[in-house]
């Protein structure tokens, strides 16, 4: 195990991240699973990638939100994985101040895309749905493109502030991080100036991403429940509740490790911290590995599509 106390005269161009705080005897056995979570997440979002490229019959907006949705993954993970398993494995736990924030911008940033991208694939169904006949001429190319370069226009909005204000805080040594990643709560333990404002603009942000956002796609799933209901034919409704079976899977797995990482940060301070940063480090490898598994194999389009150019 490391030691933990760093010599306060520590540099505060660079931190140190403890890896997951009281269990580091076990790092080298959380990373197995770490590990295969993160080849999980290259290569199902890869192959994700690559059959919707390659088959014409996948280039539709729900496929098109669905290539976002793992290009986000792809990035989230990539963002915080290799640094942990370093951690995990060669106890290199160092990071330069600005390695960190990047991080920190990136893994907050690309929560918010994902979350606006759920968003989309949710009313991509409620119009596929309750629209058919006028789906394609409501989705149009340049409509889902302008959906999601508004979730990434959304994500810089709200997240260059916080990382900006973290930037110009300043931050008292031991620089010691006790998180996997550069979480912006656990950065800003280290603050020695006020950091309420910080503190309290990022509950706000969160909260209002993670209640705005399901409030949009729980209306968009009753608004859909209601026009399955209405259908005449029992098969017609078996194959609609499958299609959003595996949407209701993701977002599940997306919202619920988030919001609970987030308040039980902020309200359970008596919880053993390993607990949190667990929780908070599954909330970001487990939805980018089951995503793609999840719609892969639950769309039949995409499994078509794939025995497609598997036999080309």
């Amino acid at each position: 195990t490391m030691p933990h106390s760093h010599p306060t005269n520590t540099s505060l161009s660079e931190l140190h991240l403890t890896g997951i705080p009281g269990l580091q005897h076990l790092h080298h056995w959380i990373s197995i699973p770490f590990c295969v979570m993160y080849l999980i997440t290259l290569a199902g979002n890869s192959i994700l990638l690559c059959v919707i490229k390659a088959d014409p019959s996948l280039h539709l907006p729900m496929f098109l939100f669905l290539s976002m949705l793992a290009v986000i993954d792809l990035v989230m993970s990539t963002s915080i994985t290799p640094k942990m398993l370093g951690i995990f494995w060669f106890h290199s736990t160092a990071i330069s101040l600005d390695a960190c924030l990047t991080q920190m911008y990136f893994v907050h940033a690309f929560s918010v895309m994902e979350s606006g991208v759920l968003v989309a694939m949710a009313f991509d169904r409620y119009v596929a749905i309750c629209n058919p006949l006028r789906y394609l001429s409501i989705l149009t190319s340049p409509i889902v493109a302008a959906i999601g370069l508004a979730t990434l226009l959304r994500a810089v909005v709200f997240m260059s502030p916080l990382t900006f204000q973290v930037r110009h805080l300043p931050l008292c040594s031991p620089a010691v991080v006790d998180h996997s990643y550069c979480e912006h709560m656990a950065v800003l333990k280290l603050a020695c100036g006020d950091a309420a404002f910080s503190n309290t603009y990022s509950l706000s942000v969160s909260t209002y991403v993670g209640s705005f956002d399901s409030l949009l796609i729980t209306l968009s799933y009753v608004l859909i429940l209601r026009a399955v209901l209405s259908l005449s034919s029992l098969e017609a409704r078996k194959k609609t509740f499958s299609t959003c079976g595996s949407h209701l899977c993701v977002m599940a797995l997306f919202y619920v490790p988030g919001l609970l990482s987030m308040y039980m940060e902020r309200y359970h301070q008596d919880l053993p911290p390993h607990v949190q940063v667990l929780l908070a480090d599954i909330y970001l490898l487990i939805p980018p590995a089951f995503n793609p598994l999840i719609y892969g194999i639950r769309t039949k389009q995409i499994c078509d599509g794939a025995r497609r150019a598997i036999s080309r």
